[in-house]
């Protein structure tokens, strides 16, 4: 699963105490191991093996420029979703030829950087944008290569926010109008419509919903090709499962034994297969660390206050997310041999972890069964948060934002440096006059 684990009662990551780190980096940091998210790629890339996809990391899980540059090291492509996005997938170091370029929303500054940087695929998500890609791609010049993001209307049974791959979400175009679609624009000279994007959601843990929707896909290329359209690519997206609680998700051979069947065939006749992983290699490969500022009782309830919350990690807050949590240091009485809503340790009491925001929903955990034994300065780790962990954080009440390490064995980078006050200040120090066009008194 990953490189943390207990020993003689203290938590390690890799070969180093996850104490020292956090000391070292100040709290909160949240603290990856390269050892862990190199090993879910490999098994990526050896569950899938057959059809021999690019394997674009989703930059939106975890965008620190020193991961993207340690999975582009092994092979990996990037999926990204805005300008930003793409600018740190430049500066990483990845070859913008193995860049997909998805999001409903890309603005004409932002194609037009993507084209300018070389992206290798856009993927399109409605007519307007496909006519607006077309357009400037056209006045550019320069040729452009986009798929079809389709929505199959399959349920992936997850949480609601999360689900891409049903109707009534904003993302892509019905099946039933992306004949079409092809109809249409399949034979514009400047966007060369050559593939199909499907994306249903994260996290998912059963492999039913994969197999639905590349059923379907494969009934559309047929019908494409009926009408005259050979599809080049196929983006499958992502969405696999992370194990949250111990051997929660699906082992990846077994999303590749439901996938490969339906997509071999395809690969055989030419067709490029292109997956979008993200929580799948980066989640358990990443932990939080806070430090308990005070514990009190209020009534019935017992409180954990740390100096991070929901500005550090928003899902619990938001999605009502499980991570699960324990202390850095809990001795070997209390070492959980596994992770679970009750990990089965003793002296355990119900607890709520809450962060120091004036916000009621600024909590981590409620009633979560933790150490009785839990003080002010210690320090607690949350786990399976390196996917939209850091990358969702914010610096709300002028909180500064976490540090973030990356550990390889007994080796330790900082990679994010402590923010300042002055950091915060930064963008405010001076302000200008805005000349606006078009006022008359």
């Amino acid at each position: 699963m990953d490189l943390f684990r207990y020993s003689s009662g203290e938590l390690f990551v890799e070969d180093l105490p996850v104490r020292a780190v956090a000391e070292a980096a100040q709290t909160p940091c949240y603290i990856y191991s390269r050892g862990t998210m190199e090993a879910h790629f490999d098994r990526l890339v050896e569950a899938f093996a057959p059809i021999q996809p690019l394997i674009c990391f989703s930059v939106k899980s975890c965008s620190n420029i020193h991961i993207l540059r340690a999975l582009a090291a092994r092979g990996a492509g990037m999926d990204v979703v805005s300008g930003g996005e793409i600018a740190r997938a430049h500066a990483a170091g990845v070859a913008m030829a193995k860049c997909v370029y998805a999001g409903v929303g890309k603005t004409d500054e932002e194609i037009c950087e993507a084209m300018h940087a070389g992206v290798g695929l856009f993927n399109c998500e409605s007519e307007e944008e496909f006519e607006n890609i077309a357009r400037l791609a056209s006045e550019a010049k320069q040729l452009v290569r986009v798929a079809l993001r389709i929505n199959p209307d399959v349920d992936p049974k997850t949480h609601r926010y999360t689900s891409t791959g049903k109707k009534e979400t904003k993302f892509g175009v019905d099946l039933e109008r992306a004949r079409a679609f092809f109809a249409r624009f399949g034979n514009d000279p400047w966007a060369k419509l050559e593939g199909l994007h499907l994306h249903l959601g994260s996290p998912i843990y059963t492999v039913d919903p994969y197999r639905e929707a590349l059923e379907k896909t494969c009934a559309l290329v047929d019908l494409l090709a009926r009408d005259g359209f050979s599809i080049r690519s196929i983006d499958l997206g992502g969405g696999f499962g992370a194990d949250y609680e111990s051997a929660q998700s699906p082992a990846l051979t077994q999303y590749a034994d439901a996938i490969l069947p339906l997509a071999k065939p395809l690969h055989d006749k030419g067709v490029r297969f292109i997956l979008e992983p993200g929580r799948t290699i980066i989640a358990n490969a990443g932990i939080l660390v806070l430090r308990v500022l005070y514990t009190k009782i209020s009534g019935e309830k017992r409180f954990i206050i740390c100096d991070a919350g929901m500005n550090a990690l928003l899902r619990p807050a938001l999605y009502g997310s499980f991570h699960f949590m324990w202390p850095v240091a809990p001795g070997t009485e209390q070492t959980p041999t596994r992770r679970a809503l009750d990990p089965k340790v003793p002296d355990t009491v119900a607890q709520d972890v809450v962060g120091p925001l004036c916000e009621t929903g600024d909590f981590l955990a409620l009633d979560r069964l933790l150490p009785a034994s839990i003080k002010r300065g210690d320090l607690l780790a949350i786990f399976t948060t390196g996917a939209y962990g850091m990358s969702m954080a914010s610096q709300y009440n002028s909180h500064v934002m976490p540090t973030e390490v990356l550990v390889d064995g007994t080796h330790a980078e900082l990679i994010r440096s402590r923010e300042t006050y002055e950091n915060l200040l930064a963008p405010e120090r001076h302000s200008h006059q805005l000349a606006i066009h078009g006022v008359h008194a």
